[in-house]
């Protein structure tokens, strides 16, 4: 048997543990031998007997139907198998990838956060990932509602940096709201994958599991927003339990989706005010090898790629004098939760700078695009 289908197998089983399983991976011989029925000492008995139930002839069926859909299996013992992934202490043994596989190379920061986002924050989460994967990174997300939406919309200002990564099977597209996005994900270039099998449901219990992968896969987590109770900040533990930096945005403080990122900066993750909070953070060799798309001075000239309410906002700042939140929602009809996304906005592509007591200025003289 190839041993692609060999490990693609062991996904499922059920009935043992993520750790069980990557007991496994360095040894295909234990596999073959447990799926033969045979006497295997070296292993528990419930994951022998899991294994040897387990229906060979249907699995290694759904793969070949997979494979010849165009979902490639990615199994552990494969050179393309992300190398950040193998660090984690049980990852997946195979995953099942949709797209182009060069989108798992480029150095990957995750950004994720409340399905309960505001309006600020999606901007937020739009504007860092859009800037993030101008910097040379890949942005790895988990196609929820909310904060993921709005960060795989950003990345995809760059083709081939949006990584999605899913909570049920690869012929699902969870929630359905968001199948027009995972199809622009893969016309872009980017790639979708999953280490469930094929009919997995999104059953909520699969949903910590993806978010270790999606952690696993980056160098560094982002939260964005987050309540108390947010599968985000699963994400943010599995990152700093495994050794990935851990980065937040402020909030206010009345903020019920600020509660996560806040808690997170007092426990010492990375507050994040601009795409360089992060760069920064990462390795020298990596930071060295990043290859932008964009310069700043290049971005800050070029006004035609902001949102036309993140232009609205710019045309009411001025160099010589600061603007209020409250003097901008005046001039431009915006509510303040909008004007506050679009400062963001403009913050994170160097046209504006926050001064003391929230007022804003223009950081520098713009030229309209030739």
């Amino acid at each position: 048997m190839d041993i692609r289908y060999l490990y693609s197998a062991l996904n499922r089983v059920h009935s043992v543990s993520t750790t069980s399983k990557a007991s496994l991976l360095d040894h295909p011989d234990l596999l073959l031998r447990m799926r033969s029925g045979g006497s295997v000492p070296e292993v528990h008995p419930s994951l022998s007997k899991a294994v040897a139930n387990l229906n060979w002839e249907a699995a290694l069926e759904e793969d070949k139907d997979l494979e010849s859909k165009g979902i490639r299996i990615l199994s552990w013992a494969d050179e393309e198998y992300p190398e950040r992934l193998r660090s984690l202490p049980d990852p997946p043994p195979a995953l099942y990838v949709r797209g182009r596989l060069e989108t798992l190379k480029p150095p990957a920061i995750a950004v994720v956060g409340s399905r309960l986002s505001t309006v600020y924050g999606l901007g937020v989460a739009r504007s860092l990932a859009g800037d993030l994967v101008r910097a040379g990174l890949c942005v790895v997300s988990g196609l929820a509602r909310g904060i993921d939406t709005a960060a795989h919309e950003g990345s995809l200002s760059v083709p081939g940096r949006a990584l999605a990564v899913l909570g049920t099977g690869p012929d699902r597209v969870y929630p359905r709201e968001n199948e027009g996005l995972h199809r622009r994900i893969l016309e872009s270039g980017g790639a979708v994958l999953t280490e469930f099998p094929p009919g997995t449901p999104p059953h909520p219990r699969n949903f910590p599991q993806r978010n270790r992968v999606i952690a696993g896969l980056a160098w560094g987590v982002l939260v964005v927003e987050a309540t108390e109770r947010s599968g985000s900040l699963i994400t943010a533990r599995f990152a700093a339990e495994t050794g990935r930096e851990v980065f937040a945005i402020p909030h206010n403080l009345t903020s019920r989706t600020g509660i996560g990122p806040n808690s997170l900066i007092q426990r010492g993750a990375k507050l994040v005010l601009q795409v360089s909070d992060v760069v920064e953070e990462l390795p020298e060799g990596i930071r060295a090898a990043l290859k932008p798309e964009t310069s700043e001075s290049d971005r800050a000239s070029t006004p035609a790629d902001l949102s036309e309410e993140g232009r609205k906002v710019l045309a009411h700042l001025s160099p010589d004098s600061a603007r209020s939140v409250d003097t901008l929602c005046a001039a431009t009809g915006l509510p303040a939760a909008e004007v506050l996304a679009r400062l963001f906005e403009l913050q994170m592509g160097g046209y504006c700078v926050e001064l003391p007591g929230m007022r804003y200025a223009l950081k520098r003289a713009l030229r309209e695009p030739t």
